[in-house]
């Protein structure tokens, strides 16, 4: 047994947690990012990285420095019954139900798409998925290897094929002057805001907590037992994998940028990287982007598989085993990821914007846990007011993208009632003052126990 890892194994971990997250959303949201805020790209940039590496890395750490062994115990300071509820809904919705199949379809809509006549798409979609979730099973059937496969050859060959992009891109800019790149609008005032919302998308915020499991057996595996010491390896290799995180979204979304030079905004991000690497290599730049998606997904799919099977085995030992489980998640995506991409997209959102404010004052109350010492009245009065601030959005969110005008009357309400509620942080306040009811509530509890 050992107290620490080495700075190879430190290093080795935090580039597996790097390539667990990296996935479709990573690569599509930050370049399309880059397009809309133009010479805003900056603070829009810090908003993104804020939320899509700042906080899925607190997630982890926050694992780790709860000492807990996955997001069940540590959403189980709220009560039990509720780590359960909230466990089997963040899983559902990083695993079979949004993200693994989102993880199929970006590479396909990418790389494949555009090769093939429209009548075929439905065929060509199928087989393509067939012969990716055969890899993804073959390798989430062998959890043990995880850290070989994603950190030693999945992801150094994604970070290969990306950076021959990306140096084109620097070395041949579409644009001469970022400052001459108009935003969108939108992006004109409040660009941070909006890169924090767009963070939102990738979906690393709520696997953070999900990948936490990973990341402590990979640790134990590797001779740590002593909780507070994987606590420590834990944070360590977290920072290590936010720097590098943080380095290429930064760059991601200057690519994005400065393709406004050569392009108008597109519609989503995975046109705008079909026309960047078309513009650089014509054809070839198709199978390049191809490789580039279908690796990075490929490797988030196998750390989404294998956290959701270990997690689910845990939870209900009488039911399936982690490799039927395994086959269970592979199964249901698979069937999902045929229904499309854009469908899977915006039947997400709402989702997440239930999902995501939950997930970040967990986060939050993990790391500072040990100032009001695990009282559960300070996790259940925060969740509670978060959880009803959130219902709002979810609402919000799912008028706006189905036109449902009858629901009108309630956002209303919501933007009345929740302080920044209409730029999608309606939360925040109400979290606060759960947080300082919760502290109050603690204190009356201890008074009373005193005497």
């Amino acid at each position: 047994m050992k107290n620490k890892l080495s700075s190879k194994e430190s290093l080795l971990i935090a580039i597996m947690l790097f390539g667990m997250f990296f996935g479709a959303g990573n690569l599509i949201f930050p370049v399309h990012l880059g397009q809309l805020a133009g010479y805003n790209v900056l603070p829009a940039a810090l908003g993104f990285i804020f939320v899509g590496v700042g906080i899925p890395i607190l997630g982890v750490a926050s694992i780790g420095i709860t000492k807990s062994s996955g997001l069940l115990e540590l959403s189980s300071n709220v009560s039990k019954k509720y780590g359960v509820f909230f466990t089997c809904l963040l899983y559902l919705t990083i695993g079979p139900f949004f993200a693994i199949p989102r993880c199929a379809t970006v590479p396909f809509s990418i790389g494949v798409e555009p090769l093939i006549s429209s009548e075929h798409t439905r065929l060509f979609l199928i087989i393509f998925t067939i012969i990716y979730f055969s890899l993804v099973l073959y390798f989430s059937l062998k959890p043990g290897e995880i850290l070989i496969w994603v950190g030693k050859v999945l992801t150094p060959l994604f970070l290969i094929l990306l950076s021959i992009m990306i140096i084109a891109t620097f070395i041949k800019p579409m644009a001469s002057d970022i400052s001459a790149i108009t935003p969108d609008p939108n992006y004109l005032h409040g660009a941070f805001g909006l890169g924090f919302l767009e963070g939102y998308n990738t979906m690393d915020a709520i696997a953070g907590l999900a990948f936490g499991i990973i990341v402590v057996n990979e640790i134990k595996r590797l001779g740590v037992d002593n909780p507070s010491d994987i606590a420590k390896c834990t944070l360590k290799s977290g920072l290590i994998s936010a720097l590098i995180m943080a380095f290429i979204y930064i760059l991601i979304t200057i690519m994005g940028t400065l393709s406004r030079g050569q392009f108008e905004i597109s519609e989503n991000g995975s046109i705008a990287l079909a026309q960047i690497s078309g513009h650089y290599f014509g054809t070839a730049g198709t199978i390049l982007l191809a490789g580039i998606t279908t690796v990075a997904c490929l490797k988030t799919s196998i750390g989404l598989v294998t956290s959701f099977a270990e997690t689910f085995s845990e939870m209900f030992k009488s039911g399936p085993t982690y490799k039927g489980w395994t086959f269970i998640t592979t199964g249901v995506s698979f069937v999902i990821a045929n229904v499309g991409l854009s469908s899977i997209i915006n039947y997400s959102i709402p989702v997440l914007m239930l999902l995501y404010p939950l997930a970040i004052s967990l986060i939050l109350l993990g790391l500072l846990t040990k100032y009001f010492k695990d009282a559960k009245p300070v996790y259940l009065s925060v969740t509670i007011f978060v959880l009803i601030s959130a219902i709002f959005d979810f609402v919000k969110s799912i008028s706006q993208i189905f036109d449902i005008k009858s629901l009108n009357p309630i956002i209303n309400f919501g933007s009345k009632v929740f302080p920044f509620f209409n730029s999608g942080f309606g939360w925040v306040i109400p979290s606060l003052i759960g947080f300082i009811i919760g502290i109050i509530i603690t204190k009356i509890k201890q008074n009373k126990t005193s005497y």
